[in-house]
């Protein structure tokens, strides 16, 4: 017997830098870990239990789910996969459905299926995809080049060709990048998520959106971080001047379940006919039932003006303490996901908070991005900005 089998943490890849703590149990917008410390939650595993953690109607549907259906093949239909497609294309700007496990499978579909539609259209040339400086798209050797921050490639090389990154609303650049011969697609995040949340301009997502329209080429939105009523409404996009013509989703859509989707136009989505594309567990029944359960509460109660409501309340607190805080470059964010850039590094913010009872994320050493379940409450909101002005003080002193 190998002896690592009495030392369950040394099992585990060592390709996440984790804090000590074993979370056991999650309720709300709180979670306790093996020592029964209690944490309020402000970054709903990196945008995922929106709804907050075993949030009841999701659990329910899973359970009733579980126990009549567990998977089935693609090859067959299932109402919980209908249900939510039928349901993202009625409350969308696209028509068909595309279901696999994640983000990084969604954005992967979708360049697929823009090469597809390049080809078709416009010949075998025609592959390349732009995308921005500072974003993110997933973990796969496609989406790590599609990703516009050099350290999420380093040591892959070579990484696969046809991606061309452009500084973040820049407009000249985009145009300059664009080539009616070889641009298949532009992708890009509405409001760039892990690279520090930063909001795409109207201007420029206009440009975007007028650029796909003069080539031919296809305008693909990854709403995977900052859909799913993040910014307060079902989709991102419904807060900008554009619509794309596809639209890659995961993280929220399920609460927790692994679930991924790739939204895409008819006249788009018809050129991944049978066999170009496929998932195993794209879709699965008790997967699905979750998202079913998530989007019945998007669509049928006040949640996502909730998101707004709340989101702007976190906002007015977070320039209200930032504002005498030389050490802060800017504030900024939409609903749910907003964030603190500093001028240097605070490396121990993460920690310092984590010993306080909060979870947070630093990226970078730069931000403090906060995603806290739209069920939090104003209190919950009012100790953290309280906790965080401790550790302005302390940094001020």
């Amino acid at each position: 017997m190998n002896s690592n089998t009495s030392k369950p943490f040394d099992c585990v890849a060592e390709t996440y830098s984790r804090f000590d703590i074993n979370i056991v149990r999650g309720q709300g917008a709180r979670l306790w870990d093996d020592k029964g410390r209690q944490y309020i939650d402000f970054t709903s595993g990196i945008a995922v239990c929106s709804l907050g953690h075993c949030n009841p109607k999701v659990v329910e549907a899973v359970r009733e789910q579980a126990g009549q259906l567990f998977h089935i093949s693609n090859l067959y239909w299932t109402e919980p996969q209908l249900k939510v497609a039928s349901t993202l294309v009625e409350h969308s700007c696209t028509d068909r459905v595309f279901f696999c496990n994640s983000g990084a499978e969604a954005v992967e579909a979708a360049i697929k299926l823009a090469r597809r539609h390049g080809h078709a259209t416009r010949g075998p040339d025609c592959y390349e995809i732009i995308t921005l400086e500072g974003s993110f798209h997933g973990r796969t050797l496609a989406t790590i080049t599609a990703t516009g921050q050099p350290v999420y490639q380093r040591g892959f090389e070579p990484l696969p060709p046809g991606f061309t990154h452009v500084p973040l609303n820049d407009t000249r650049a985009l145009e300059l990048a664009a080539n009616r011969r070889r641009t298949a697609a532009i992708l890009v995040e509405p409001i760039q998520g892990e690279g520090g949340v930063r909001p795409l301009s109207d201007a420029f997502l206009e440009a975007t959106r007028a650029v796909a329209d003069d080539l031919g080429a296809v305008l693909i939105f990854d709403e995977i971080q900052v859909g799913m009523g993040r910014t307060g409404t079902l989709f991102a996009y419904e807060q900008t001047p554009v619509e794309p013509d596809v639209i890659c989703l995961a993280k929220a859509l399920a609460n927790g379940m692994p679930i991924g989707a790739m939204l895409a136009k008819e006249e788009i989505m018809k050129y991944l006919g049978p066999g170009s594309h496929a998932s195993t567990f794209g879709g699965n029944p008790v997967a699905c039932a979750a998202a079913g359960a998530v989007l019945d509460q998007f669509l049928q109660t006040d949640i996502l003006q909730q998101v707004k409501q709340k989101g702007e309340y976190l906002k007015k607190r977070l320039v209200e303490l930032t504002q005498d805080w030389r050490e802060v470059r800017e504030v900024r964010g939409r609903g749910l996901i907003q964030a603190i850039e500093f001028h240097s590094p605070k490396p121990d913010l993460a920690s310092w908070l984590l010993e306080k009872g909060f979870l947070s994320i630093v990226s970078h050493g730069l931000i403090l991005r906060l995603l806290p379940p739209f069920i939090i409450g104003r209190e919950e909101i009012d100790q953290f900005i309280e906790t965080l002005a401790e550790y302005k003080h302390g940094q001020d002193s």
